[in-house]
């Protein structure tokens, strides 16, 4: 997973999606891991995994 500071993320959010298209992107804060960016065919992929396995909150 590459990782990203939010700052790199905000000036650079078109390199961003770019990077995400191809596979999850951790965005850190202060040196911390915040959130992860990725694309909508993995999160649909994560979503119906969960839905088989009855894990959907």
């Amino acid at each position: 997973m590459q990782h990203m500071s939010a700052r790199d993320a905000k000036n650079g959010f078109g390199r961003l999606i770019d990077l995400a298209r191809a596979a999850p992107v951790s965005i850190d804060k202060y040196g911390r891991p915040v959130v992860v960016v990725l694309s909508v065919e993995e999160y649909q992929r994560l979503s119906a995994q969960s839905e088989k396995n009855g894990t959907n909150a």
